[in-house]
């Protein structure tokens, strides 16, 4: 680089001396074809004549000479090369840097594609391996189809929500102050008791997707035949809620008591109601609607069914909402002995209970002490 800067130089100088040799030479031919200005003029015109040779001279010189290869130099010594010889660097430099990413990525996405086929071929490999009898994992015995695996029987953590100690509720993010909630064995997900109670009373469909369905809820807690059931504390009058009028027949004895109830109420008062109905058949204000009521009573038989099934219709619909305002009754009593009967197992309260039945059952063991003494 620095030797083709040298020699530009020299070619540089080498045209500038050339530029006031030929200025000489053209001088010196003018004056030989005309006379010069020293003899046929005066001191001001050889004065003026002087002064134009010396511009003329000057611009020459301050002309810039365009060299070999495209490059200008100018009386300041400017080189433009350089610049181009950079751009140049810099545009080969990009193009391998991109060419570098392209090849890259293509080795990427080879790497990819040699991966994926080892995967399959391993698998097809696995598959045709456990057909002849080789002990291997195949995509059948790793796999595990939804709702195959059943939900898993566990046992239930009671705990009393406070004001100081509140907690987390499932169904309704923060259980009431006072109240017990209950968890599984071992975790933190708990639930207000009222509200798990009388969830799996109205909609028990949704009690184990609480818990995204891992546990048997209702087979561990709520069912007789299990040992982590909660019913095992309520007692006799528990075991009367629960069991015969809620659970009874799917709910048939609380129906048919209910039915029983309504026909004691009506006979009852059948007397009232056999004095009632006859003072207002032979009353005044009634058969003045005669002519209301009269073509219902000698329409034809189609009309009078139809009035007959609208008739039961509605006695039926009041008889079910009836029905499900004394199960909602009966679903608050049953919150409130499994609120009073279910122990605690977390807390300082479960601590006390313990140490009162440990009371209990020592006070017991001294005195069947002292009866066998006597």
């Amino acid at each position: 680089m620095t030797m083709m800067i040298c020699h530009r130089y020299l070619l540089a100088t080498l045209a500038i001396a050339l530029s006031i040799e030929r200025g000489t030479a053209a001088g010196s031919h003018s004056s030989w074809r005309r006379p010069s200005c020293n003899s046929f003029a005066t001191t001001s015109e050889n004065t003026r004549c002087a002064s134009s040779s010396s511009s003329i001279t000057d611009d020459a010189l301050n002309l810039p000479l365009k060299l070999r290869g495209g490059s200008t130099i100018a009386d300041d010594g400017e080189i433009t090369d350089e610049e181009e010889e950079e751009d140049e660097e810099e545009e080969e430099q990009r193009k391998i840097q991109q060419q570098k990413k392209e090849e890259f990525e293509k080795l990427s996405k080879y790497r990819t594609e040699q991966q994926i086929l080892y995967q399959i071929r391993s698998t097809y490999l696995s598959e045709m391996l456990a057909l002849r009898g080789v002990p291997l994992p195949t995509i059948t015995s790793v796999s595990t189809a939804d709702g195959d695996k059943p939900p898993e029987k566990v046992d239930w953590d009671c705990a009393m929500c406070t004001e100081e100690d509140p907690k987390s509720c499932l169904y309704s993010f923060d259980a009431e102050p006072n109240t017990k909630v209950v968890a599984p064995l071992g975790t933190d997900q708990w639930i207000s008791l009222s509200a798990l109670n009388r969830l799996r009373r109205t909609d028990p469909t949704k009690v184990e997707p609480m818990w995204h369905s891992r546990y048997s809820i209702l087979k561990s807690w709520f069912a007789d035949e299990s040992e982590f059931s909660m019913l095992q504390h309520v007692g006799v009058k528990g075991f009367l809620v629960s069991s015969v009028l809620l659970d009874g027949g799917n709910g048939l004895v609380l129906r048919s008591l209910l039915i029983m109830t309504v026909l004691s109420v009506i006979i009852t008062l059948m007397p009232l109601l056999e004095f009632i109905v006859g003072r207002m058949i032979v009353s005044a204000p009634f058969w003045a609607q005669w002519t209301t009521w009269g073509r219902v009573v000698r329409a034809g038989f189609p009309l009078k069914l139809l009035l007959g099934q609208l008739a039961w219709k509605g006695v039926a619909t009041t008889f079910s909402k009836l029905e499900n305002n004394v199960r909602e009754y009966i679903v608050d009593m049953e919150c409130e002995i499994l609120e009073e009967s279910v122990p605690l197992t977390v807390g300082v309260d479960s601590v006390e209970e313990e140490e009162e039945e440990e009371d209990v059952s020592d006070e017991e063991e001294v005195q069947s002490e002292y009866d066998n003494l006597d």
